[in-house]
């Protein structure tokens, strides 16, 4: 019979990997109590930090009906994200560039399984924000090529008045 401790721990973390829409595994041996902390705030919009117990984590992920091809050695820490996965991945990448100890091992997002790589290139994609923008901007556009086409026969057909009428003016000024 497992500990009740034990079993809430399980508990717990099978609820987080439920809740979240991403989670990452990371290695945190080397970093201190202040750049844990720190790690945390920069991660507090999109996502929590929580240290975790390699065997329980396992035996949570599969109660989750979740596979992490991660590697469940050594000190080991989770971000689950409940925001922009992006903003998350791209939190813990910069953070990793600063303090090299903090090691990404792998992850999910969206019941899928995440090599380092793979989040490596998550954290290269463009905000949520900006790639809808980037959308809106690309429907758009045909329709700024329609009007500007609807219009161009109008405005020529002025300007081309407009210079027969100049024409008239300088002839009848001349004669």
């Amino acid at each position: 019979m497992a500990r009740p401790d034990k079993a809430a721990a399980v508990a717990e973390l099978t609820e987080n990997f439920r809740e979240s829409n991403a989670a990452v595994l990371t290695e945190y041996r080397g970093l201190t109590v202040a750049q844990l902390k720190q790690l945390r705030r920069s991660l507090s919009g999109n996502a929590t930090y929580a240290v975790v117990k390699n065997t329980l984590t396992a035996i949570a992920a599969k109660e989750a009906g979740i596979e992490i091809d991660a590697d469940f050695k050594g000190p080991s820490a989770i971000a689950f994200v409940t925001g922009d996965p992006v903003e998350a991945a791209k939190g813990l990448r910069d953070f990793a560039k600063a303090n090299p100890a903090l090691v990404i091992k792998g992850g999910v997002l969206d019941g899928r399984s995440l090599t380092a790589a793979e989040i490596t290139k998550l954290a290269d994609l463009e905000s949520r924000e900006v790639l809808l923008a980037k959308l809106a901007g690309a429907f758009k556009q045909p329709l700024f090529q329609a009007a500007y086409l609807f219009n161009a026969p109008a405005s020529q057909a002025v300007r081309t008045i407009d210079a027969l009428r100049l024409k008239q003016e300088s002839e009848s000024a001349a004669a």
